[in-house]
């Protein structure tokens, strides 16, 4: 059984956010929709996307029900797409309006066989990673007006991570639960790196990462309708694996709403630091109130997180700066 989360730390420590603007991937459900559930209660502006129009309209009437004087829109942007993304950052910047908050939470979770966004990136580097490089780039002269921070969601999955640069697409092995160690590695070394690079710059930014325990979001049951094996075994052991996530989750884990507090510790906690990185602090970094969290060892190699970089420029065409 959950035991109670420690009392000591509420989302109430956080700071106002009267007037901010805050973008959040990913935020139909589940963690990105609890990010945007307490942000507005901060006072924030609330910009949620995602894939789908109608889930995003309903979220949007939920975000209403929980924090009724919440002033938010909806709009469609899809990760997996360099065109989208593109489109939907060109359609904020000819708004003008200053982005504060950026949440790049939006992920994908073990598709039992290889596939690939529509532009051939495997579909877990290419949405978790190279999605979130290529936004937050595009985006760049709106968080710059916005004196913005931006939070990238990790994962414990990151400290089992590897970057096999030689084969990063995945086009010569696939397993699907090591690509999705390889792109919650990816989304903490971006962190680590924008942080350098925003420095340096140096841009009016301020990078953080964040992962939430093993919290009971829905990205397991959600990325079911991915799985496109041919082999029976193979979508039946997947289902197996979905049935028994949310149960052994909630038993060992905590709870979305929970998952969700480092991520908005690392997004508005007058604690939280720039370069930081947050997770829950009890056992294992499973479940817990926000705090530091313990990084990779990948994450302490010089060279490593400047190389990814490199190589997503390469990829993705997106090529940070303000102009």
């Amino acid at each position: 059984m959950t035991q109670p989360s420690a009392p000591e730390w509420s989302t109430n420590s956080l700071a106002r956010l009267d007037g901010k603007r805050a973008l959040i991937t990913g935020s139909t459900g589940g963690l990105g929709f609890e990010v945007a559930c307490g942000l507005a209660r901060q006072g924030a502006m609330i910009l949620l996307s995602g894939r789908n129009r109608d889930k995003g309209q309903a979220a949007l009437a939920r975000l209403h029900e929980r924090v009724p004087f919440v002033k938010a829109r909806f709009e469609l942007l899809d990760l997996a797409s360099l065109a989208g993304i593109e489109a939907f950052a060109s359609a904020l910047r000819s708004r003008g309006e200053p982005i504060h908050l950026l949440a790049n939470n939006a992920g994908v979770m073990g598709p039992a066989t290889r596939l690939t966004t529509k532009d051939g990136f495997e579909l877990q580097f290419g949405t978790n990673h190279l999605g979130h490089f290529a936004l937050t780039g595009r985006l760049l002269p709106l968080l710059a007006a916005g004196n913005a921070t931006v939070m990238t969601v990790a994962s414990l999955a990151a400290l089992k991570g590897e970057l096999p640069f030689g084969d990063l697409n995945a086009r010569h092995s696939y397993n699907p639960m090591v690509r999705y160690r390889q792109s919650k590695l990816c989304n903490l070394l971006f962190a680590l790196e924008l942080n350098r690079r925003a420095a340096k710059a140096p841009w009016p930014i301020h990078s953080r990462a964040a992962h939430p325990g093993w919290a009971a979001s829905d990205i397991v049951a959600n990325n079911g309708s991915l799985d496109q094996s041919t082999n029976r075994a193979a979508r039946f052991m997947r289902s197996v694996a979905r049935s028994f996530a949310g149960p052994v989750f909630h038993a060992m884990g905590q709870t979305v709403e929970e998952g969700a507090w480092p991520l908005l510790y690392a997004l508005a906690s007058p604690q939280a630091h720039d370069g930081g990185y947050y997770g829950p602090q009890g056992p294992g970094e499973r479940r817990g109130v926000p705090g530091i969290a313990g990084l990779p060892a990948l994450a302490h190699v010089p060279g490593l997180a400047e190389r990814l970089w490199t190589v997503s420029e390469q990829m993705t065409g997106v090529k940070y700066g303000l102009i």
